[in-house]
């Protein structure tokens, strides 16, 4: 099947113009409805891990207060003489808040450290069980045991706690950004299209200009001048449309009334 070439396509003047200013309202809303697609879709994805790490972030804090509260109840029971019972912690609780931390870490270092964070505190738990057997035993200093033995698993727990607590400011700031160049990633088409708009207005003001505003503006001179001086009208363009019709038509009318003049003249 042979497809028309564009130049042997006839169209009227007001198909063209039609055609040419429907093609840059197509453009601009083609590139609006990009602009306003990709900025939403960024928005909400970014504006989800940043809700996910402030989460991560409260979280993470409110594991560390709960463990410094029980480290607090240990030592009272130590400086207490008179009581020996350990204060009670929900471990099972605990892991529960650690697991829907670690759902809502988005980075592999952060869920590696939320990993050594659990290991940590278990390990500080195993050794906090050994206070009942401190206290009961006239052999062992429970406050030397405190700060000598559950004190350093403690600062083991609080260093994985803040280091998870700095990854995840970490990938706090990195969101916001990937939100600020998401932002702009969502506006350049709008300011793409308004270009596109730009160009196309000057283009579109080209053709006018060129094959509608000109060839009448000749059109017009050769006319006038006939009108003033009787001179032959010679304007001719290219072209298929109504404009190259009047052109032809003008030109037959003014040759017509010379040839009458003429033959008046003669007669």
């Amino acid at each position: 099947m042979k497809f028309p070439r564009f130049k042997d396509i006839k169209l009227s003047i007001r198909k063209k113009l039609t055609l040419a200013l429907s093609s840059i309202a197509l453009i601009l809303l083609v590139s609006s409805i990009i602009s306003i697609v990709e900025y939403r879709r960024m928005s909400d994805y970014v504006s989800e891990l940043i809700a996910l790490n402030i989460r991560s972030i409260n979280s993470a804090q409110h594991l560390a207060l709960v463990t410094d509260s029980y480290n607090l109840s240990l030592l009272a029971v130590i400086g207490d003489e008179t009581s020996n019972k350990l204060p009670d912690f929900d471990q099972e609780n605990f892991l529960s808040q650690c697991d829907s931390l670690k759902s809502g870490l988005a980075s592999q270092r952060a869920v590696d450290m939320a990993d050594s964070l659990i290991y940590a505190h278990s390990a500080y738990l195993q050794t906090a069980l050994e206070l009942q057997n401190v206290i009961s035993s006239d052999f062992i200093d429970s406050r030397q045991w405190y700060f000598e033995r559950l004190q350093p698993k403690f600062k083991i727990f609080r260093y994985y706690s803040e280091s998870l607590t700095q990854l995840i400011y970490e990938d706090l700031e990195n969101n916001s950004e990937n939100f600020e160049a998401g932002f702009y990633r969502g506006i350049v088409p709008g300011s793409v299209s308004v270009l596109a708009g730009i160009l196309l207005v000057l283009l579109l003001l080209y053709f006018i200009l060129v094959y509608y505003a000109t060839p009448i503006t000749k059109m017009q001179r050769g006319m006038s001048d006939y009108l003033a001086s009787g001179r032959k009208y010679n304007y001719d363009f290219d072209g298929d449309d109504q404009l190259k019709e009047l052109n032809n038509g003008v030109r037959d009318i003014i040759e017509e009334n010379i040839e009458l003049k003429r033959r008046r003249g003669k007669q």
